[in-house]
Parts: C-alpha cells; structure tokens; sequence
C-alpha cells in the first residue's frame, strides 16, 4: 500500500535510518550476503548433526560447550527481534535449532 511504504520512509528518516534498500549498490550487495550467510552458516554444523545421529557417539563433542553455545543464541534473537535484523534472528534461531540438536545428540549418545 503506497501510504504505508509513505509512513516507512518517514519513519525511517525520522529516525536518521539508513534507506532499505540501500542506494549504493556495494551495500545493498553486502545486506543480499549477510542474508545469505544468514542461512548457510549454521547449515555447516549440519554434517556434526547427522555423524552424531547416524553413528549415534558423541564421542568428542562437548554437551557443556553446545549447551552454551544454544543459550548464548537467545540474546541475540531477542536482540535481533527488538532491531528489526532480519538476518541476526534468522542467524541464530538457526544455530539454536542446530546447537540443541547437538546437545541433544550427545546427551543421548555419550
């Protein structure tokens, strides 16, 4: 609706917020990689997943540090949340969803 894109540049500049999309082509590419990176990261704890449940050991892994690692991801989400950063929660919602299933995985395993 073009009075609600109206109330969004405004608010935007209001606030001395950058523009979304960003003009200048650099950024706007840097913004397209971080949400790229946003979701191919924590895809590249997927083969620690799958060695786990499919050798079922954990021989190695470390219930303890995952374990924090997972409950170190929820401030960022609730960060990412109260910012707007769509990449930041999808980042990290992510790593939650693959930080427990290692947790898990090793508690079941080990």
């Amino acid at each position: 609706m073009p009075g609600l894109h109206h109330m969004h540049k405004r608010k935007r500049f209001h606030e001395k917020l950058e523009p979304y999309p960003h003009e200048d082509k650099w950024v706007k590419r840097l913004d397209e990689f971080l949400l790229f990176v946003a979701v191919v990261a924590p895809i590249m704890s997927i083969p620690q997943i799958v060695k786990i449940y499919s050798t079922k050991t954990a021989a190695g892994v470390s219930a303890l540090s995952f374990g924090f690692f997972a409950f170190f991801n929820i401030p960022w989400i609730i960060y990412g949340i109260v910012h707007k950063e769509k990449p930041i929660v999808i980042t990290y919602i992510l790593w939650l969803i693959c930080n427990i299933s290692i947790v898990v995985g090793t508690l079941l395993y080990s």
